[in-house]
């Protein structure tokens, strides 16, 4: 039996200050997150480049929070060993990036950290069909990935209504994810559409106060009717 998927914002520290980046994350934490996003880019997958696995490991060091581990990367596979030593989670890779996305999932599920796979705004959503059973997340990119700030695309919640029917019809156990633009307008949509895990960077900590901003996205999705009500 599928077990009930609680809904929750995962801040990501794409928009923290990393100049203060243990205490951006106590904030968070105290505030009662269960975990936070960390978003790595390369510079070539995407037009951005932020950390690799050495933050990781000192973000570890300094928090419990359940560290999920975005890898927009190029040659993924590359470095899965390196971020699971480090402390992620959850690794999740972009569709994209992968030749072979199930000999990746299963690298990182060998490994014994959970495991997922992100898609770009421009892929269709069935490019989940064949690893779906296999995933612990599912995530579709409400924006295009580099850059935190941006406008959430609505026409992204087809997909992951799509993954939503599908994961409940099959009892499958895996998190429908959005990563994008999510704010106190677009989260109770998303979480509506189907969402389970909630990413939000810039309306977290671009706040004047991160640990209400946080609260009160989290009050807005909890709040909404249960996932067995979404049509």
């Amino acid at each position: 039996m599928t077990p009930t998927l609680k809904r929750r914002i995962v801040p990501s520290i794409l928009s923290a200050d990393f100049a203060d980046l243990s205490r951006q994350l106590k904030l968070v934490e105290q505030a009662g997150a269960g975990s936070v996003q960390i978003d790595v880019m390369d510079g070539h997958f995407v037009p951005n480049i932020t950390v690799g696995p050495v933050v990781v490991k000192w973000m570890r060091k300094c928090t419990k929070l359940f560290l999920d581990v975005h890898l927009m990367i190029e040659n993924p596979w590359i470095y899965v060993e390196e971020f699971v030593k480090a402390g992620a989670g959850l690794l999740t890779v972009h569709y994209e990036a992968c030749p072979q996305p199930a000999d990746v999932i299963a690298q990182i599920k060998k490994l014994g950290v959970k495991a997922g796979m992100a898609i770009k705004p421009k892929t269709p959503v069935e490019a989940f069909d064949p690893v779906l059973k296999d995933l612990d997340y599912a995530l579709v990119m409400t924006v295009e990935p580099g850059f935190g700030g941006q406008e959430f695309m609505a026409d992204m919640l087809p997909k992951v209504r799509h993954l939503r029917e599908i994961i409940d019809r099959e009892k499958l156990c895996c998190e429908v994810q959005v990563d994008g633009g999510i704010n106190i307008k677009t989260a109770p949509v998303a979480a509506q559409a189907g969402a389970t895990s909630l990413v939000a960077g810039s309306a977290v900590y671009g706040a004047n106060d991160p640990a209400r901003a946080f609260q009160e996205l989290q009050k807005l999705v909890v709040d909404l009717p249960s996932i067995s009500k979404v049509k």
